[in-house]
């Protein structure tokens, strides 16, 4: 008899394994830390998104639903308070509580976080019992539940015990067990972590929530070279991918078993000029800025041929914009959205009426491995300035050390693209535009682009409630940045992943991917 139930028991646990759903993903870069504090990036928050959560999260269609908190409500002008959510636990087991929220917000906002910005309006988050907390701002601020939506909750018991108090400085280059462990709420557990080269995810059988997908394992991989990336698709070895290379969409569209769910992103991409040093890095000119002077911003911005941007580099996959955010981000005018005419002899003449009659040479950074055909969008801005006089000397790299480089501002010009977390202008002038300070504010405005009128346009906009007169601070805090070419914004991309035709998953236009809501049939 017990050895019948052994063979059943064997029988039973054989069948369960047969029957786990395990999901492939690849993409061309990696999540660069498990720390879901250390570094302000989609594809790293994507992938941590699924072991950890925030308060308030989002649903399908990108509006806000509870996440560990069940309700808010603004209790003053400057005080949010937030009901927590009973009955959650960690996946180490330990209770979650209002202790971990005023410890996860602190260290989002402490030093070596790349979350600042989000919190740099908090005056104070306390504890007011087990399951409620409080959120007082330095001003009425009433989009606090969008700008929370992107931090994410940690244990303070085990960060505390594996020495992660503080979030790893990407900046540095230093790691704690944060970084490569984790401990979250969410669907999905941590089973591994092989930097580079793969991480996998099981789920998380004592997930508080139910999971509308059936995936029990995602083995997520980095593939950055694009036509191995779609071999590994076509012959079977992975599941899911993205970005699919533009150049393939059509011969994976027409590929037996395979898919391509297309669509916009709210992602823009655009170049960003240190105008803060005296003497600009990585350039011939010696003891001045060139890009403290609007007119070689002007320049450069002329210079730049748009439309061969989109129709040879990215193939028509992109909408040229003349403003840091596109269609979807609340805020956004149409009417705004006009670019300078590309036109290198008014880009010539503007050099020459700065000084720079015969150019001058500069470097500049990109990735290689995180926007869509990054580094060839570079290699057609060094061409067309090369048409003006600028000598470009353009470095690529992977995003693993491009990150850290222009994080420190160890750059003079550079690429990056920017998806406002909380679908609202206000994050893209709060930290894009505005002046940097120690409190997160413009903490993504690397090239340190300062207009006094736009700091105060950002706070204004901060607390304004009627939509009207929102949009209207919002309207011309951009338009004084485009006055000011404060930053030269590209295009706005689109989204195309592929997948095997039984992969039936939810594209979000922020690029986020979330496991729970995969179904494989």
């Amino acid at each position: 008899m017990v050895k019948l139930l052994l063979v059943a028991a064997l029988w039973v646990a054989q069948a369960t394994v047969a029957q786990a759903v395990s999901l492939r993903v690849a993409n061309q870069g990696d999540a660069q830390s498990m720390d879901p504090h250390s570094l302000n990036e989609t594809v790293q928050l994507s992938f941590v998104n699924n072991i950890y959560e925030p308060l308030v999260a989002r649903d399908q269609q990108l509006a806000l639903t509870p996440g560990l908190a069940t309700s808010w409500k603004q209790a003053t002008p400057t005080v949010w308070r937030f009901e927590l959510r009973r009955g959650v636990a960690f996946h180490d087991g330990a209770p979650f509580t209002a202790d971990d929220v005023v410890f996860s917000f602190g260290r989002a906002a402490g030093e070596g976080s790349d979350m600042k910005s989000y919190t740099s309006s908090f005056k104070e988050v306390r504890r007011v019992d087990a399951h409620t907390v409080e959120i007082e701002t330095t001003a009425p601020f009433p989009i606090l539940p969008d700008v929370i939506a992107s931090v994410y909750m940690m244990s303070k018991a085990w960060c505390v015990a594996n020495k992660a108090e503080a979030p790893v400085d990407r900046r540095k280059g230093i790691e704690n067990t944060a970084s490569f462990k984790a401990n979250g709420t969410g669907p999905f557990r941590l089973k591994e972590r092989q930097p580079s080269t793969r991480s996998v995810l099981v789920r998380h059988a004592a997930y508080w929530d139910t999971v509308q997908g059936n995936v029990d394992q995602v083995i997520f991989t980095p593939i950055g070279n694009d036509a191995t990336r779609v071999a590994a698709l076509l012959s079977g070895e992975i599941d899911v991918m993205e970005p699919t290379p533009l150049q393939d969409i059509e011969r994976i569209k027409a590929s037996p078993g395979f898919k391509v769910l297309q669509g916009p992103e709210l992602r823009t991409i655009f170049l960003g000029m240190d105008q803060k040093r005296d003497e600009l890095l990585n350039s011939n000119v010696k003891g001045k800025n060139p890009f403290k002077d609007q007119r070689v911003r002007q320049a450069i911005y002329q210079a730049i041929d748009i439309e061969a941007i989109r129709t040879r580099v990215m193939r028509n996959a992109a909408n040229p914009t003349a403003l840091m955010v596109g269609p979807g981000i609340k805020g956004f005018d149409a009417a705004l959205n006009r670019r300078l005419p590309h036109d290198p002899e008014a880009a010539r003449k503007l050099l020459a009426l700065a000084g720079y009659a015969s150019g001058f040479e500069v470097g500049l950074n990109c990735p290689n491995d995180r926007y869509v055909n990054d580094g060839a969008i570079c290699q057609a801005v060094a061409a067309s300035l090369a048409r003006v006089g600028i000598k470009v000397n353009l470095q690529t790299e992977t995003k693993v050390s491009y990150f850290p480089k222009i994080l420190r501002r160890d750059t003079g010009f550079y690429l990056l693209g920017w998806t406002p977390g909380t679908y609202d202008a206000h994050n893209v002038l709060s930290s894009l535009l505005a002046t940097p300070n120690d409190k997160g504010q413009g903490q993504f405005n690397l090239g340190a682009y300062s207009n006094p009128k736009i700091d105060a346009l950002t706070l204004a906009v901060q607390s304004e409630v009627d939509p009207g007169k929102r949009n209207a601070l919002i309207r011309e805090a951009f338009e004084l940045h485009a006055t000011d070419v404060g930053h030269i914004p590209l295009h706005q991309q689109a989204l195309a992943w592929s997948m095997k035709k039984n992969i039936e998953l939810v594209q979000l236009a922020d690029n986020f991917m979330p496991f729970k809501w995969v179904v494989v049939k």
